[in-house]
């Protein structure tokens, strides 16, 4: 029996045996590829690598945004030991300043990969060593910086959770800011944590390329803060301003307030966010009747001295009645502008063929896109002459049955005063990949000749006068000549005109004789004041005046001699007054006045950019991070000419692994 029993055992061994010699040769011999495919899949993968998006600057070199190469922390609780997890949550408690419960009451789940801290910045890094735990480890999670907060917020759009570009500039030019991704080939321990990397089996990525926008950062802040703060006085719904150089369409700011901070876009409504100034349109009225009129002059149809009889400010026309604000009995075709007359400017439009007035606004611009660099513009709305009514000419002349947007506006209105070119609006110079080469550089574009330089000389005196002596005094400065045009339109409420919601604006330009800049100022709704010249027009003239004071060498050779030695004296005291140490924000620290190079190696580069901007050192940054190198030697001294470069490197993660 018991033999028999031996005899068992021994035989099941055999087999055992056996089949374990057959299960090994076929592993080892015959499958021996697809089971070493397997391993070599299990402890190896290739890993992508993201590319740094390119960086924004203003049209003087100033960074707007840039990378910040932050990190997010996991924890897989599978793995990780129960003794370590005190230790964790007490490093990461000290390094970033959340209680150390916190971390704990996430460790809490029995399994599975937790979360344990989004974007860990540089700074907070340094703080994070010896952080060799089973089961945690750290992904790149870059967070793309603006500087300057809310400042050109719709032009420069933002990047969403999933590192997507949003409007703007940025999501125009997504695929040159994207750059192109890398990857490389590591190697994991059965825990899953990566030990090394190969790399023969590595691609570096191409960082994305640099734009330099047409925008100057000085004119786009003072442009914010004149909305915003004509927005609280006239208790607006909105606000939009744009300013442009007449001769080539650049951009130099675009502003709406409500606006929103890039950098939490999320806290935002869709109204804060859109682009109000390409997206809405608007019945423009009064500032409209210089196309009109420039149509009229420049075929000939109308003479600046002809009287015109307008009907005591009443006009019955085509069964309706047209009004002015004031009444007049006669006044010259030059003055209908001057003095803004509805029934003046729709008796002269009578003049002029339905068909050619419909192809001259047309080819304005109206009633179509400008190709301006930013996605979802709208063309407004400009209907075919098949589709008029009797009254349809008459109303277009001074702004109503037509919708257009700010840009649009702008843009037309260049081409009336810069010698009748129509331009296409600009909002980015030049593409430089991440060494500074150039890539390309964006030309003016002109798109096609409007009117005559006669007609646009006519229309600058005209328009200058408007301001000198019709209804855009509260325009006027007293050291450089300014031309301009009010409006005020009622706005459609619930299909009928409303007598308590306007869209009131203000277009002007300076100065008269040589247009450099081109500004359009318009309010939605305000509720105290209703007319451009009350509301729109004063918000333009403080716009003005503070430009053309802080870009004075600009626009020194146009103001009168009386205002130079103004600024010179201003300049000199202030020169005089000057303490060792200038006043920064309350969260930056105090830096010498003198132009002396500091120290910036191993600086943040969002600290290196807010001491150069400071001290008024032009620099140039490649990459981002941290500071490893600067061109100019700290504690020389820097001219204004001189630029810096700086050159930046990512942070390491010491003690974490990645994957």
């Amino acid at each position: 029996m018991n033999n028999s029993r031996a005899l068992l055992v021994i035989t099941l061994i055999m087999i055992i045996s056996i089949i374990i010699v057959i299960r090994l040769v076929n592993i080892q011999v015959i499958e021996k590829e697809k089971y070493a495919q397997l391993a070599e899949q299990q402890q190896t993968s290739i890993e992508k690598i993201k590319a740094e998006f390119g960086l924004i600057y203003d049209r003087n070199n100033n960074l707007l945004v840039y990378n910040r190469n932050d990190v997010t922390f996991y924890l897989d609780l599978n793995i990780t030991k129960e003794d370590d997890k005190k230790e964790i949550a007490e490093k990461f408690s000290k390094a970033i300043g959340k209680s150390a419960d916190y971390y704990l009451s996430l460790m809490k789940k029995s399994k599975g990969t937790i979360v344990l801290q989004n974007k860990v910045q540089p700074s907070q890094l340094e703080k994070l060593t010896d952080l060799n735990y089973n089961g945690l480890y750290s992904v790149p999670d870059p967070t793309r910086v603006y500087h300057y907060g809310s400042l050109a917020s719709h032009i420069l759009g933002f990047v969403n959770k999933q590192q997507k570009f949003v409007s703007g500039v940025s999501e125009f030019f997504s695929k040159d800011l994207e750059g192109i991704e890398g990857y490389r080939k590591v190697y994991k321990n059965s825990l899953g944590k990566i030990v090394s990397f190969d790399e023969s089996e590595m691609q570096a990525p191409v960082p994305g390329n640099n734009i330099i926008l047409t925008v100057d950062r000085r004119y786009q802040l003072i442009l914010e803060e004149e909305l915003k703060s004509g927005l609280e006085q006239f208790r607006a719904q909105s606000a939009t301003g744009i300013i442009m150089n007449p001769n080539t369409g650049e951009i130099l700011a675009l502003s709406n307030m409500d606006d929103y901070d890039p950098n939490f876009y999320w806290q935002y409504d869709d109204f804060q966010r859109r682009n109000r100034a390409i997206t809405d349109t608007y019945e423009p009225g009064s500032t409209f009747k210089p196309f009109t009129f420039a149509a009229l002059i420049d075929k000939d149809l109308c003479s600046l001295n002809e009287k015109i009889f307008l009907e005591n400010g009443s006009y019955k026309f085509q069964k309706v009645t047209i009004r002015d604000v004031k009444p007049y009995s006669f006044l010259t075709a030059e003055d209908v502008i001057i003095n803004s007359s509805n029934i003046g400017i729709a008796k002269l439009v009578q003049r002029i063929k339905d068909d050619d007035y419909y192809k001259f606004l047309r080819s304005l611009g109206f009633g179509n896109l400008t190709s301006i660099q930013i996605k979802g513009e709208s063309a407004g709305k400009l209907k075919k002459p098949t589709n008029w009514s009797a009254t349809s000419k008459a109303f277009i002349s001074f702004g109503y049955e037509i919708s257009v947007t700010p840009i649009q506006l702008i843009t037309a209105f260049s081409a009336l005063i810069n010698g009748g070119v129509l331009y296409q609006p600009q909002l980015v110079l030049r593409k430089l990949d991440n060494n500074g080469d150039l890539i390309e550089e964006f030309k003016p574009k002109p798109v096609r000749k409007i009117i005559s330089e006669s007609t646009s000389s006519l229309m600058r005196k005209i328009l200058a006068d408007v301001v000198v002596k019709g209804t855009a005094k509260q325009a006027s400065l007293e050291f450089i000549s300014i031309g301009g045009k009010t409006g005020t339109s009622q706005k459609l409420v619930d299909g009928s005109y409303s007598k308590s919601h306007y869209n009131t604006s203000f277009i002007g330009f300076f100065p008269v004789e040589d247009p450099q800049l081109i500004i359009l100022i318009h309010f939605n709704s305000p509720q105290l004041g209703k007319y451009g010249g009350l509301v729109a027009a004063p918000v333009f003239k403080k716009v003005a005046e503070r430009i053309i004071e802080k870009d004075f060498n600009t626009f020194e050779k146009y103001v009168n001699d009386k205002y130079k030695q103004r600024i010179l004296y201003s300049n000199f005291h202030q020169l005089q007054n000057k303490s060792s140490e200038s006043l920064l924000n309350k969260n930056e620290t105090k830096l010498s006045v003198s132009r002396v190079m500091p120290n910036l190696i191993n600086h943040p580069l969002s600290e290196a950019i807010s001491i150069m901007n400071r001290l008024g050192i032009n620099y140039k940054i490649k990459g981002s991070g941290i500071v490893v190198d600067q061109s100019i030697s700290p504690g020389s001294k820097v001219s204004d000419k001189e630029l810096c470069f700086i050159e930046c490197n990512s942070v390491q993660i010491i003690g974490a692994s990645q994957r």
